[in-house]
This record gives structure tokens, sequence and C-alpha cells, in this order.
């Protein structure tokens, strides 16, 4: 069992997905680490990229190609600005040419070099392998695996017994619900300060803290971008971005300047119910028309999922606790983290494997979870809000209209925003000894669903709405 931090479950990249965007083009800044360690990078004169499954059918839709090019480049997608991207992608289309990994140039028409093919590899929905031609006529060929959440793997998996020795030296192993229930009674801790303990095994506690803020800064940063950008999204469908409208009728009269100013203010705007409401959504679905329009943002744990977490954690900001601070924030990430990587431990956050119910799903069990404990709830009504949660997104398919993640996604955020947020209601108000379902068994219940569902229904834009909505009527 892999050893996975907070940071593996929220990690900064660029939209619009995390499986098809972030993952591959990780997965080519992994082929040029491996071309420079085997030390044959000098000798490259082609590089050539093949597709499968999910990344083929949806990978025009989830900008898989670009990725490709900006990660071959040595662009890190952490850092690089977002306005540079198309100007880099659109030298390399024009003239056929790619400075690989900012050192190297070689030809490279993505027309012919990036290859979409449809057949599915047996290990992974989302596959790709990279060809390396040399000047000596040898070629080098790496085949990768996007698993969800910008995780990439090979089936290999040859380091897998030194990552399984380092999780098993952790302060403590966590592998589902029960183990970490047993340790909070056992060490009469939270679940964020049992899987703090895990994180300063991997960081010193200053490096923990200066990440997790970059996390929230770049959360906060994505909603006031969302909010304050209007207009319609890129890609076809003229989706017209919500967030802005909504955040023009709730917003208030008092100024601000950037995105502090800005949450301090929404504390002083008239709280009801459908205000909560609306200001929950619009946060939520700023996010992910960012994440659209490819912008960056944070994977919680997945870019298509990527508005949960930030608009419950904002709700608990701006609604909840006015003097919230950095405290709060660093504890509900920390909990939210434990949670997902119980998740993917025992299921998948893979909407290519798992459908939506793997990240809209799990992100949604994570805030709700993260939530309880903010709110004072036990470790046992924690992992009750992440069940009820999970539960009622079970069987979500994933069926992205033209491939794109943007109908039915982007509500699909606001949705299990409001969802956590109840789920969390309901588990503070009930006595987890009561109740009939436990994490691990909906954890479980969740891969049985995955593994029965058509694949039409994972990602594959091959059911569902995306054949039942014509690109036409759009």
């Amino acid at each position: 069992m892999e050893c996975i931090s907070v940071f593996d479950m929220l990690k900064i990249g660029v939209g619009p997905s995390s499986s098809h965007t972030l993952g591959p083009w990780r997965a080519a800044e992994r082929f040029i680490a491996e071309l420079l360690e085997k030390k044959v990078f000098d000798s490259v004169t082609k590089i050539q990229v093949d597709l499968y499954g999910s990344l083929s059918l949806t990978g025009k839709g989830h900008a898989t190609d670009l990725a490709i090019m900006l990660g071959l480049t040595g662009a890190d997608p952490v850092t690089i600005p977002i306005e540079n991207m198309s100007g880099i992608v659109k030298s390399i289309q024009e003239s056929e040419k790619l400075l690989l990994n900012h050192s190297r140039e070689i030809s490279f028409d993505p027309k012919l070099d990036i290859i979409f093919k449809k057949e599915f590899l047996s290990f992974h929905a989302n596959g790709m392998t990279f060809k390396a031609n040399l000047s000596n006529g040898k070629q080098i060929k790496e085949t990768y695996y996007s698993i969800g959440g910008g995780f990439v793997v090979k089936q290999e998996l040859k380091r897998s017994k030194k990552k399984l020795q380092v999780f098993k030296s952790f302060p403590f192993v966590i592998e589902n619900g029960a183990e970490l229930l047993a340790i909070c009674k056992k060490e009469n801790k939270s679940i964020s300060e049992v899987a703090l303990e895990n994180e300063r095994f991997l960081k010193s506690d200053l490096e923990i803290d200066l990440g997790l803020r970059h996390i929230w800064d770049t959360m906060l940063e994505c909603m006031y971008i969302g909010c304050h950008t209007e207009g319609n999204l890129p890609g076809g469908l003229n989706v017209r971005r919500r967030a802005y409208d909504t955040h023009q009728k709730i917003k208030g009269d008092l100024p601000y300047s950037n995105p502090q100013e800005w949450m301090y203010t929404i504390r002083h705007t008239e709280v009801k119910f459908r205000s909560i409401l609306k200001w929950v959504s619009c946060f939520a679905l700023s996010v992910n028309e960012v994440n659209a329009s490819l912008g960056r943002v944070v994977t919680a744990p997945t870019n298509g999922s990527a508005g949960v977490i930030p608009a419950v954690l904002m709700y608990y900001m701006v609604i909840e606790n006015h003097e919230a601070t950095f405290k709060h924030i660093k504890q509900f990430f920390l909990v939210a983290g434990e949670i997902g990587s119980i998740f993917k431990k025992g299921a998948t956050i893979s909407a290519a494997m798992g459908g939506c119910q793997a990240e809209i799903g799990v992100s949604s069990a994570m805030a709700a979870a993260a939530l309880v404990e903010l709110m004072g709830g036990s470790p046992e009504q924690v992992l009750m809000a992440a069940e009820i949660a999970m539960e009622h997104h079970l069987g979500l398919t994933c069926d992205p209209i033209g491939g794109l993640v943007q109908i039915p996604c982007i509500e699909r955020n606001s949705m299990g925003a409001i969802k956590a947020i109840n789920a969390a209601e309901l588990a503070l108000d009930s006595d987890p000894a009561n109740a009939k379902v436990s994490l691990d068994q909906v954890v479980n219940t969740m891969w049985e669903t995955a593994k029965d569902m058509s694949s039409k229904y994972k990602e594959t834009s091959e059911g569902g709405l995306a054949v039942g909505v014509y690109l036409s009527d759009c």
C-alpha cells in the first residue's frame, strides 16, 4: 500500500482534467527525465506519443495533446504563466518544431506525432506510450497510465517495494476507515492530528504550512478569478460563465481590490438560506469555469471535481466562522486528504475507471468529513459524513458532452458542495453508533459499482448526456 500525502490529494495544476491533462503533462515530464537518466537525451531525433482508451476518446476536449506538448517542452503546470501556454502550443503547431526540455529542438508535428488510438490497454483506461527515436537508430519506449488526480504510474511498478517500505515506516499506517478510527481512539487524537503526524514524516512543519498556504491561496485566487470573469467558455459549446452573473447579484456594495479583501467583504453580506445556496454554488462554479478554460486550479482530488472542496471551505470561512484562520484551513485540508486517500486505496478517484462517483462523489465525501471536524464533530461523525456524501453519489456517471469538462461537470461541483454541507449536518446531528453503513462499506460498494458500470459512462463520451444531447443543440 503506497503512502499518500495530502499534497498528493491536493495538487496545483492546469485544467481541464487531472487525468487527461495534468497526468499526461506529468507523464511527458517523466519521459524526459528517463531519457536524461539513461543518458540518451542528446541523441533524440524524434518523439511520438500514442494515446489509448479514454485519453484518445476525449483527449481533444480535455486538451491532452496540448498538455503533452507543454510537458515535452519542460514547462511546469504549477508555475507556467497561464497566458503563455497558447503561444507555446501555437508555435509548435505552426513551426512543426518543439524545444525539448527547453534545450533541444526536434521536428514535431502534433497532427502526426500525437496519435489517438481508440483501443484500450488492459492495465488502465488512460494509457499512453511515448517513443523516442535516437540518432543511432534505436528507439526508447515507455508506457504510462494516468490513474486520476494527476497520478501517473507504470504497469511494472518497479518502485512499489520502496514505496511500501516508506508507507510502513509512517507513524500511523492507515488503509481504511476502521484502521483510522482505531488509531484515533488509541492515540486520543483527531483525524487531522493523525494525518499531521504522518505528514511530518515527509516534510517539516514549515514545509507543510507553506505548502497548504499555497494550496489555499491558489483556491482562493481561482474562486476570485472565476467570479470576476464573464463571457463564454472555450471549446465550442458556447457555455456561458454563470459564476460572474450570480456574483454580481449577491456580492453587495463593499469595496475590495484582491482575493483576501473580497473574502472579508463576503462576511458582511446578508445571509439567508437562498443566499447561502447561491454563494456555495457561485464558489463551486467559479473554480470549474476557470478549470474549463485551462486555468490553474487545485486537483481536489481531481480537476473535474476541483470546485467542491474550496466551495465548502469558503462556506465555512465566510458563513459559519468569521474568525476562521489558517489553523482551520490546515485542519480542513488534512482531514480531506486523509479521507481522499482512503477512497484512492480502496477504490479509485479516476472517472475513466469509476465514473463521476469517483470524482464528485469522492470530493463531496472529503469536504463533508473535513467540515464536520471543523464544526466540532468526533472522528466517528467525520467518517459518517464522508459515508453519507458518497452514498448519495453512488452510480454517478461521467458523460461529458463533446468530451469537454463543462456539461454536466461544472454544475455537478455545485451539487457536490451542497450535498457535502448537508451530509455534514446530518452526521453532526446523528449518533454514529446507530449508522447502518460504514465508510469502508461504501468505499467497497463504490468500487464494485465502478467495475459493473459500462465503459460508456466512464469518461469516454460514448453514452449518457454525451450522446443524448447533440452538439448542434449547443
